[in-house]
């Protein structure tokens, strides 16, 4: 019996959540063909996993690579932590897009620099395809982005005519594979999208097996509100529902967390299809534009940096910045500004304010952090890169062991080299799935491995509706992360983020050795994954 690749001896968690066995595996043209005894079996690469972890590869459920796959193809930071899969399109796709959104995209890129040469989400997950990516990736169409596609960024109903040519917009980037509809609430335009708008989108998106994930209208005073809208779109739309990086944001809301899984607990029972995803850290990672209001910013970034340099206007954001009860969601007020920390500039001449707080910048400059903060955007011409502590240690633990909580990093996947290194990061981007099965699996024992590993693979894999991934099983794409679980762990921290994760010895994609004995090896054996099949969901 002869294999392309034979797994030899290691400690087998096939994601089922059940205790893991020995066993050999056996691979041929990207498939897991055998498991069991095979040590007669001849193969042309044999791979010692005898003392090590053998899983399927990892699903990062909320993943921000699209940039970086299109620089580099590598993802390197999540393939040295078993990451088989990217799940890209959160709110904002990559398609579909016109020439005025084409140009936007060019004009707002700061290190990483790329051609905008596709108009839909086909496209661009063709030119990925084409391209060459380590990982496989899987998108979402963004709700964000078909309703600029129509309407541009203005806060106003669409018209009968205008929802219609959305709808055919989902329609079509479903057609093209996506795997759902996606919204990101909390920013402008997408914030001016009501309930029965999103339920029209989601619908159509459910009529094509997709599933809606959101992340949520309010993550923080209205937090309740917004896991009531999602559980309206679920009951309306009739879709599978995700919430992305399930939070209670400012410390004043820490205390919702219980209420928020008792709302969701009570929606599964009732037996609509809502899970969760989340990451491991009590920090988000946004923009200078989750500090300041909605209205501010209608009509995109030009707009905005033209009504900050209104004396007027700016005075009244500066007031609503400040407020307790902005109708917002204040992000300033969640962290304060010794709680926001600038980890990324488009101008050269910002850079060196890279790693420090807004409060140091405010500080240093002799001005109140608010005017600060308006004043950084418009000398950077972005919304900057922005770290905000906001969420508490216990509530990350309360959800960790909720059985139908998945996890993403809800950042890039890059490397520590390169253009890279000229911005700071989130550590999530290189740590994430190593702090869980470190700090969290081995350490602290707030889950077991086997659910961990069920939660990283075969329950995403489920709530995607993909079909043959995300478990160690004859027929099933040899995705296959191996692993020492004694050793693994992030190494990423808030001051040094760009640092590769431990631990993590092999890494196979499609069959591929995308990571050995440690290294990346560059190949590039990464797939599409397109969803095709009506939805089914593991509970």
């Amino acid at each position: 019996m002869h294999f392309d690749t034979l797994i030899s001896g290691g400690t087998v968690y096939d994601g089922s959540g059940g205790e893991p066995y020995v066993a050999d595996i056996g691979l041929r043209s990207g498939i897991i063909v055998d498991i069991g005894n095979l040590k007669y079996a001849d193969a042309t690469l044999k791979i010692d996993a005898r003392g090590l972890a053998v899983s399927p590869g990892f699903i990062n459920m909320l993943s921000h690579a699209a940039r970086a796959l299109l620089h580099d193809g590598l993802s390197e930071s999540n393939i040295c932590q078993g990451v088989t899969l990217e799940v890209i399109g959160e709110g904002v796709s990559m398609g579909p897009i016109n020439d005025e959104m084409a140009k936007e995209m060019v004009d707002q890129q700061t290190d990483i620099k790329f051609d905008v040469n596709w108009r839909s989400l086909g496209e661009f997950l063709n030119r990925l395809q084409l391209k060459g990516i380590s990982t496989n990736v899987a998108s979402f169409v963004g709700a964000t982005t078909v309703r600029e596609y129509v309407l541009g960024q203005i806060d106003r109903k669409p018209n009968e005519r205008e929802l219609s040519m959305m709808l055919n917009l989902v329609s079509l980037a479903m057609s093209e594979g996506a795997v759902g509809l996606s919204s990101a609430l909390i920013y402008a335009p997408a914030c001016f999208a009501d309930t029965e708008e999103l339920i029209s989108l989601a619908e159509e998106a459910g009529k094509r097996g997709g599933i809606y994930a959101s992340h949520l209208r309010s993550e923080g005073d209205n937090l309740l509100e917004g896991v009531q809208e999602l559980i309206t779109i679920a009951k309306r739309a009739k879709i599978p529902c995700e919430i992305y990086h399930l939070k209670a944001a400012g410390k004043r809301n820490w205390a919702k967390m219980d209420a928020v899984i008792a709302e969701l607990e009570k929606a599964r029972a009732a037996g609509h299809r809502i899970s969760a995803d989340m990451y491991l850290y009590t920090r988000a990672h946004t923009g200078l534009d989750a500090a300041m209001p909605t209205w501010a910013q209608e009509g995109g970034l030009n707009q905005w940096i033209k009504r900050l340099k209104d004396p007027e206007i700016r005075a009244r954001v500066k007031q609503e910045m400040l407020s307790e009860t902005a109708p917002w969601e204040n992000g300033y007020m969640h962290a304060g500004p010794e709680g926001i920390l600038m980890v990324g500039f488009k101008n050269e001449a910002l850079k060196p304010l890279t790693g420090k707080t807004l409060k140091q910048i405010a500080d240093e400059r002799g001005k109140d952090p608010a005017e600060v903060a308006m004043d950084l955007v418009i000398e950077d011409g972005s919304r900057g890169d922005t770290v905000y502590s906001w969420m508490s240690e216990e509530n990350l633990v309360k959800q960790l062991k909720l059985p139908w909580v998945t996890f993403g990093s809800d950042g890039s996947s890059m490397s520590p080299s390169g253009e890279y290194l000229k911005s700071q990061t989130h550590p999530r981007a290189y740590g994430n799935f190593a702090r869980l099965l470190s700090k969290y699996v081995r350490e602290e024992k707030v889950i077991s491995l086997p659910e961990a590993i069920r939660r990283l693979t075969a329950l995403p894999a489920a709530n995607l509706g993909l079909l043959f991934r995300g478990k160690i099983d004859q027929g099933h794409a040899a995705d296959i992360a191996i692993f020492d679980p004694e050793k693994i762990r992030d190494t990423a921290t808030f001051e040094y983020a760009h640092q590769l994760s431990e631990g993590m010895v092999h890494v196979l994609v499609n069959g591929v050795p995308v990571l050995q004995n440690g290294k990346h090896t560059g190949a590039k054996p990464g797939l599409v994954l397109r969803r095709r099949i009506s939805h089914r969901m593991i509970c």
